[in-house]
């Protein structure tokens, strides 16, 4: 049963935000990925094209597409992918295991470009993602309230930054469930089991 407090005492008796109970598929992404922080170059890009990927859908159908966006999109890896052409998004397009959606293909395709340039000027992308992150927080903040605003004044800050290096389909909205995922920010609910467990996580260094 979800509580009023947004939480939710799953049947293993473990206390998860309720948004991670729906669907097995989200039990094991909030346990095992959301929020935890993370500083591999391939990851995070793979988690900002699928956060743009996921724009006007459910995560639940990214992530039952997952693995087929890393089999076509070469793992993620940004070199491979920055190489892609017309060829590969035709070939894409007709690939009904994947979003099949040409403009967020092509952006995929531009943004590794991008993210390319953007790893020669700053090291990584992650010595560029993690500029962004604000303070750890004291104690946990209302997830609903949060989601309600859909952005914070850094997602703002840090897509409108994307945008101007030529970035696509990164808006605040995207750019701040990015944050959220990969740890940037520790959006479990207070009481969730792994609001701990990330607040325990050191953070890569800026």
């Amino acid at each position: 049963m979800t509580r009023p407090d947004g939480l939710h005492q799953h049947d293993d008796g473990i206390t998860r935000c309720a948004w991670a109970t729906s669907h097995p598929r989200y039990v094991q992404y909030h346990d095992t990925e959301w929020g935890l922080p993370v500083d591999d170059d391939a990851q995070l890009f793979e988690k900002i094209c699928l956060e743009g990927f996921q724009s006007g859908l459910s995560w639940l159908t990214i992530l039952m597409k997952r693995e087929a966006f890393r089999e076509v999109f070469h793992d993620f890896d940004i070199d491979a992918v920055a190489a892609m052409g017309d060829a590969d998004v035709a070939r894409l397009l007709g690939n009904a295991a994947i979003v099949r959606h040409r403009g967020k293909i092509t952006a995929t395709i531009n943004n590794a470009q991008r993210a390319q340039r953007l790893r020669e000027e700053t090291g990584s992308l992650a010595a560029y993602f993690w500029r962004w992150a604000p303070p750890r927080r004291a104690s946990a903040i209302d997830l609903h309230t949060l989601r309600s605003q859909g952005a914070t004044p850094e997602s703002v800050a840090l897509a409108k930054d994307l945008k101007r290096r030529g970035w696509k389909f990164v808006g605040p909205t995207t750019v701040y469930a990015f944050m959220q995922a990969m740890g940037l920010v520790n959006d479990h609910l207070d009481g969730c089991a792994m609001w701990d467990e990330v607040e325990r996580r050191p953070r890569p260094p800026t």
